[in-house]
């Protein structure tokens, strides 16, 4: 079987999206979903109908914004995430406008290739890994594991 890597993060403005304060952020969306959308190994991202997924509710706050991605690998994920100046010039600026969470507010994992997760299943990896840490079932950039099955002896000859 053949896996991607899922990938959600989740935000909690101090502010309604509407306000001054989160219009850099508002202007920014549309401009790097389109980069995210033509990064090499992009699979699929979650988006309503007006194209990005600050509309969608979950994590039992109804300010809380979802980003929700699957990827080719890791490090499709990672080059996007950390080296595109687009979505970097946003990732400065989290400060901006957000409140801390204190708590996990990514978690990554592995999904059969062609599967796309659900909200519930992307809120049910974030409970597991602020429970349990890192492990094969929800883990993050920093602390990443192994596709099922991968042979990690076998690689590394």
């Amino acid at each position: 079987m053949n896996w991607e890597i899922a990938q959600v993060n989740i935000a909690l403005p101090a502010v309604p999206l509407t306000e001054p304060e989160l219009e850099w952020f508002v202007e920014a969306l549309d401009p790097v979903n389109a980069v995210a959308e033509t990064a090499p190994g992009f699979r699929w991202r979650l988006q309503t109908e007006d194209g990005d997924a600050t509309a969608v509710r979950a994590f039992g706050d109804d300010r809380i914004i979802v980003n929700m991605s699957v990827w080719a690998s890791i490090e499709a994920l990672a080059d996007f995430a950390y080296r595109n100046p687009d979505h970097l010039a946003v990732l400065r600026r989290r400060r901006e406008g957000f409140e801390r969470i204190g708590q996990a507010h990514m978690v990554l994992w592995w999904v059969p290739e062609g599967h796309r997760p659900t909200v519930v299943e992307a809120e049910e990896r974030l409970d597991h890994l602020r429970i349990h840490g890192p492990t094969g079932r929800a883990f993050t950039f920093k602390v990443p594991f192994p596709a099922p099955g991968y042979d990690v002896a076998r690689s590394a000859r």
